[in-house]
């Protein structure tokens, strides 16, 4: 602490002591000399007192403060927009991504497959363990014989003639959707 405030009050004191006791010759001589002293220091701002005319009246202050408060819910709205499309764009940037890699795996499905049908019973387990593994994460087969044809699923390679709408009558080629999404069509031979 320093003694700089309790100095300046003894020396008003003092002013004020010696117009009292006649020391000073006249009261404008006293009132200087305080006002000498009450002078602010280097650095010290004096605070004016505003003007009651300039200042905002409470109904362009409410006005004010609703447009801050319109703003900032304006701009919480935008980003929690902002948020929300960018957690969806990861989203399907990851799930297109794994789908990639899927279409990756489809040709070693498709070898496994063409090893079994050759009668290559050691591929099996090799085949059901990796289509098991991607089965659970949103894999499946498109290998229906008897089902409907369906062009957005199927690729017609051959057509045979028959009776009634057009059915799958042989799976030539494996297709495979992910998460609803087709990576492949098979490729069928139709009938009807």
């Amino acid at each position: 602490m320093s003694d700089e405030p309790a100095a300046g009050l003894a020396e008003d004191e003092s002013a004020v002591d010696a117009l009292a006791s006649g020391e000073l010759a006249n009261e404008e001589t006293a009132e200087r000399q305080i006002d000498a002293e009450a002078e602010p220091v280097a650095g010290e701002q004096i605070e004016a007192s505003p003007n009651p005319e300039e200042l905002p009246s409470v109904a362009e202050l409410l006005a004010q403060r609703d447009g801050y408060l319109n703003d900032l819910q304006r701009v919480t709205a935008e980003f929690a927009n902002y948020r929300r499309k960018a957690a969806e764009r990861q989203q399907e940037t990851v799930a297109m991504a794994a789908a990639d890699i899927v279409e990756k795996v489809l040709p070693v499905l498709d070898a496994c497959d063409a090893a079994v049908a050759q009668g290559a019973t050691d591929v099996v387990p090799i085949r059901d363990a990796l289509f098991g593994a991607l089965e659970k994460e949103g894999l499946a087969k498109l290998d229906d014989p008897g089902a409907s044809f369906d062009p957005t699923c199927h690729e017609a390679v051959v057509h045979e003639p028959g009776e009634g709408e057009a059915v799958i009558a042989e799976v030539l080629r494996a297709g495979y959707e992910w998460n609803s999404r087709v990576l492949r069509p098979a490729m069928v031979k139709v009938r009807g």
